[in-house]
């Protein structure tokens, strides 16, 4: 029986999510358990298991299109059954053509030009086009008729069977750039299943006259391009962060003298970053400061004696925050395994949802990139977020002597709801006693 298959809700925050490619193509087997399509969706891309077996009757969006969760996507069925229901529009997500087809529609939609006109559960055809449909396992309901009154063919039959083919060869991505540049998919010559980028190259090459680029063009122009999954969702949340949060951006200077020279001497031991260092030391410090480390709900703060460190960390195309749970209780080697496997797996989208949430505060770093001050934007629902420098080679006056120390400044950006400047100031300043006397961890 027919099914419906819809875009997965795959977390309590989710609307909508990105289908990135289909595994399957129209015509295709699916097995229960087997990748069907990809979606990104909250800044991760994750796979999504087939629940029905069956054929791919139709892939109902493209790839690259943004849908809302539980809104149809394909379908999935028995080669010869009629899908026609299902195809008319069915706003019940996953429910069957059986549950479908006891819900009457309260007004016929109005056929497209062109299409096959039914009448009491019948379609114009001809019986030698029936005959061929039958043959070759084809949905005559699917076939555009060209004949009086939308009355279907045979030569409308075999066109649909040609095109099948043609389409069961290339991507639904494929098949729509072709068509968006009049490229005719018999053209393209390959073993595998053709892809856009075979089309575009086509196009490049020895292209038909329609798609090629009038090289008398202007040189400059402007493309539109559509914001990914990662970028929405970012945006989103720093314009929430933006008019939520009434912030102010404390910035102080630490010599690194010390810090560097007890990661130095760990190095044989365990190689830790300054990332990972600054993360023990800030989960200490917190639990001193419990304001820095709390949410506000309406008119309440919620504090915690505990801290979930988030990480960020940068990826092709955006940022996300994998989140370390009670570093406060974890030893600095610990720390710093967790924080490379978490950045290992942003960089290649493994992680889980649970991998990035209930973050309590977060660091940043873009000393790697020679950034010397910033203002880090909040990460909500936290109410700070701590942004780390470039360490610079810096002339200082010490004992009257100028001498050249390992500066580098820390950027705190706070809540003004939750956290008064006096408690920021006091919060760094703890900070920086700590990164320039590491040994006060071992108390």
């Amino acid at each position: 029986m027919a099914k419906i298959v819809v875009m997965p809700k795959l977390g309590l925050t989710m609307t909508e999510g990105t289908l990135v490619t289909w595994k399957k193509a129209e015509g295709d087997q699916v097995k229960v358990g087997e990748i069907f399509f990809e979606v990104s969706t909250d800044k991760l891309t994750n796979e999504v298991e087939a629940s029905d077996e069956g054929i791919v009757r139709k892939l109902l969006v493209n790839e690259g299109d943004t849908v809302e969760c539980l809104k149809p996507v394909a379908i999935i069925g028995s080669a010869d059954e009629d899908i026609s229901s299902l195809l008319n529009g069915s706003s019940e997500g996953s429910e069957s053509a059986e549950q479908n087809d006891t819900k009457a529609p309260k007004k016929e939609a109005e056929a497209p030009k062109g299409a096959v006109e039914k009448q009491q559960g019948k379609v114009k055809a001809s019986p030698a086009a029936k005959k061929l449909a039958a043959e070759n396992n084809i949905d005559i309901t699917l076939v555009e008729g060209t004949g009086p009154q939308g009355r279907i063919t045979t030569e409308d039959v075999e066109k649909y069977i040609e095109d099948s083919k043609n389409a069961s060869k290339a991507s639904p991505m494929a098949s729509k750039v072709a068509a968006e540049l009049n490229v005719d998919l018999s053209t393209i010559e390959k073993d595998g299943r053709i892809m856009k980028e075979d089309v575009l190259s086509l196009c490049k090459g020895n292209a038909p006259e329609e798609c090629k680029v009038n090289a008398s063009e202007d040189k400059y122009t402007e493309k539109i391009v559509p914001m990914t999954q990662i970028r929405k969702i970012i945006s989103a949340r720093m314009h929430e962060s933006w008019i939520t949060s009434p912030t102010v951006t404390y910035d102080i200077k630490v010599d690194m003298t010390s810090l560097k020279r007890f990661k130095d001497a760990l190095k044989d031991v365990c190689k830790v970053t300054y990332t990972d260092l600054i993360v023990k030391i800030v989960s200490k410090v917190l639990l001193q400061f419990p304001l820095l480390n709390c949410s506000i709900n309406g008119n309440e703060l919620i504090t915690r004696n505990y801290v979930n460190m988030g990480v960020a960390v940068a990826i092709d195309g955006g940022l996300v925050v994998p989140v370390v749970k009670y570093a406060n209780e974890k030893g600095l080697k610990e720390i710093s395994t967790e924080v490379k496997d978490l950045a290992k797996k942003a960089k290649s989208n493994q992680l889980k949802p649970e991998n990035m949430t209930g973050g309590t505060f977060t660091i940043t770093n873009l000393g790697m990139f020679g950034i010397e001050y910033f203002s880090p934007i909040i990460n909500q629902p936290e109410v700070a977020i701590l942004g780390v420098n470039k360490i610079t080679e810096t002339p200082v006056v010490q004992n009257g002597e100028i001498v050249i120390k390992p500066l580098m400044n820390l950027s705190l950006t706070a809540d003004h709801r939750a956290v008064d400047g006096s408690v920021a100031a006091q919060f760094l300043s703890k900070v920086k006693e700590y990164m320039e006397k590491p040994e006060l961890l071992m108390l």
